[in-house]
C-alpha cells in the first residue's frame, strides 16, 4: 500500500480515504462493520466521516456515522491503525454554519464520546462561519490540541480567500494552521480546484484529500441516460449536473482506457486523480464489499503519459 504525508505533519494516510457518510445511511451497521474490516485489512488506514453525517436521513440528528465507527474501533482494538478524520461546523440544515468557540468545543467532546476515542487526528472545519472571528476558531482548535484530544486541523468548503485569511492569521497570532484542505476535486469538477485552490495549497504545503472524487458516481459510468437516474437516491441530481456532452466526452475516454488497462471507469478515473501534483488521497465511498474492492483496486493501477493526457483534454 502506498501511503503519503498529509501536508506538513507526521500523519502517514494511504492514497485512499474511505468516506463515512454511507455508514448509518446506505450502509447498516453490519454492513459498515464489513466495509471497515475489508478497508483495514486490505492495508488501507484513512477514514473521514463528520458529526453532521447522517442528518439528511429522516428520523436522524446527525452523529450517525460516528457512532458506527465508534462501535467497531470498540469491537476490532483497532483505533491505532487508523487515521481518523472528523468535521465540525455543518448547519446540519436547520441552523447556520457555526465555527465559534463555544460550538466547536462542545461538538468535539459529543464526537469523541461517539467515536471512543481519546482524540481525533485531523479535525476539519467542515464550512466556513464569516460571522466568527477567524481568531476565536483557531482558538478553540488551539485548546483541544493543547488538551491533546485534537492532533492536527484541516478546512472544508471554504472560499479561497478565508482558506488564506486562515492561513495568515494563523501565522500572525501564533495560532495552529489547518494542515490540509477538502476540496471538491474530479475528472469532471477540475477548474475551481486547479484554478483557485491548487496556488494556495502548494504555497502553504497543504494536504489535498479529495471529495466527490468520482463525481457522485457519475464516473463510474453507471449514470448514462436520464432513465439511469432511478439507480441511486442521488440519481437524479447526478444527472442534471453532469449529463451533458462534456460529460460524456469524459465517460468515453474512461471507457477507452479501461479497456486498455483491463480496468473499470471508475479505477481509471481515481487512478488519474490519485496522480495529479498536489492530491495527497480520494476520498471514497462503497455500500458493499465487492464495489469497495474495484476501488481499492485504483490505488495500484499505472497509467501512461498518454493515458493522463488523453483523460485531461477529454475533461478540459
Amino acid at each position: 500500500m502506498h501511503y503519503r504525508t498529509l501536508g506538513d505533519t507526521d500523519l502517514q494516510v494511504s492514497v485512499l480515504c474511505f468516506g463515512g457518510n454511507v455508514f448509518g445511511w446506505t450502509a447498516d451497521e453490519q454492513t459498515s462493520f464489513r466495509l471497515m474490516d475489508h478497508w483495514v485489512a486490505m492495508g488501507f488506514n484513512f477514514i473521514d466521516t463528520a458529526n453532521s453525517y447522517s442528518h439528511w436521513v429522516p428520523g436522524h440528528q446527525g452523529g450517525e456515522s460516528e457512532t458506527l465507527i465508534g462501535k467497531w474501533l470498540k469491537r476490532t482494538g483497532k483505533r491505532h491503525e487508523l487515521i481518523l478524520a472528523t468535521k465540525v461546523g455543518s448547519g446540519m440544515g436547520k441552523e447556520k454554519n457555526c465555527l465559534s468557540r463555544q460550538h466547536i468545543l462542545q461538538q468535539a467532546e459529543l464526537s469523541l464520546r461517539r467515536l471512543q476515542t481519546d482524540y481525533i487526528d485531523l479535525y476539519l472545519s467542515h464550512y466556513d462561519d464569516p460571522d466568527t472571528p477567524v481568531e476565536e476558531t483557531l482558538e478553540a482548535y488551539q485548546q483541544l490540541i493543547q488538551q491533546g484530544k485534537v492532533r492536527y486541523i484541516g478546512a472544508s468548503n471554504f472560499s479561497p480567500q478565508r482558506l488564506q485569511q486562515s492561513l495568515d492569521i494563523s501565522r500572525q497570532h501564533n495560532l495552529p494552521r489547518y494542515i490540509c484542505l477538502q476540496p471538491l476535486y474530479n475528472l469532471y469538477d477540475r477548474e475551481s480546484f486547479e484554478t483557485q485552490y491548487r496556488p494556495i495549497c502548494k504555497r502553504e504545503h497543504l494536504g489535498v484529500m479529495t471529495y466527490y472524487s468520482l463525481a457522485s458516481g457519475f464516473l463510474s459510468g453507471k449514470y448514462r441516460t436520464v432513465e439511469d437516474a432511478q439507480k441511486s437516491v442521488r440519481g437524479e441530481q447526478v444527472i442534471k449536473k453532469y449529463l451533458n456532452p462534456r460529460g460524456l466526452k469524459i465517460l468515453n475516454a474512461l471507457d477507452q482506457i479501461a479497456r486498455e488497462t483491463k480496468a473499470t471507469p471508475a479505477q481509471v478515473a481515481l487512478a488519474w486523480l490519485i496522480r495529479q501534483p498536489d492530491v495527497t488521497s480520494a476520498i471514497v465511498s462503497a455500500t458493499n464489499v465487492y464495489q469497495l474492492t474495484e476501488i481499492m483496486q485504483s490505488a495500484q493501477l499505472s497509467l501512461d503519459s498518454s493515458q493522463i493526457d488523453a483523460l485531461n483534454a477529454a475533461s478540459a
